[in-house]
């Protein structure tokens, strides 16, 4: 499976942005996926989980109530739906995809990593 991340920008606190994740394949809808980010001197954090079905989410806490995390199995893409973005969410975000359906928040259980999308929040 091959991701591209794309969707990242420049915003001001309080503004939204949506994270596209395409995949190539056609087994997408056997993966879990999941976001991660990746702030300068920081270690890759989870941000979101979603199940290969999309029944079942997971979050952060740093992020839940925030951010929403989708796919479309038809289109082969996930989603990460940010909201009320704040500074501290500025970092490079990565989607990933891990085989089987269950959902995981360490970054070493997934199997695919798309390049990276920057997003940066000013105050």
């Amino acid at each position: 499976v091959q991701l591209q991340a794309s969707g990242g920008g420049l915003v001001q606190a309080g503004d939204s942005l949506r994270l596209s994740c395409a995949a190539s394949g056609r087994t997408f809808s056997s993966y879990a996926m999941g976001w991660f980010r990746q702030a300068p001197g920081k270690e890759r954090e989870f941000v979101a989980s979603i199940s290969a079905s999309g029944g079942a989410t997971l979050y952060a806490a740093s992020v839940k109530g925030r951010f929403t995390i989708s796919r479309d199995n038809a289109k082969n893409t996930a989603y990460l739906q940010m909201n009320s973005l704040k500074p501290e969410d500025t970092a490079v975000y990565y989607c990933a995809a891990k085989t089987g359906s269950y959902l995981s928040t360490g970054p070493g259980l997934y199997d695919y990593w798309g390049q990276g999308t920057l997003v940066t929040v000013s105050s």
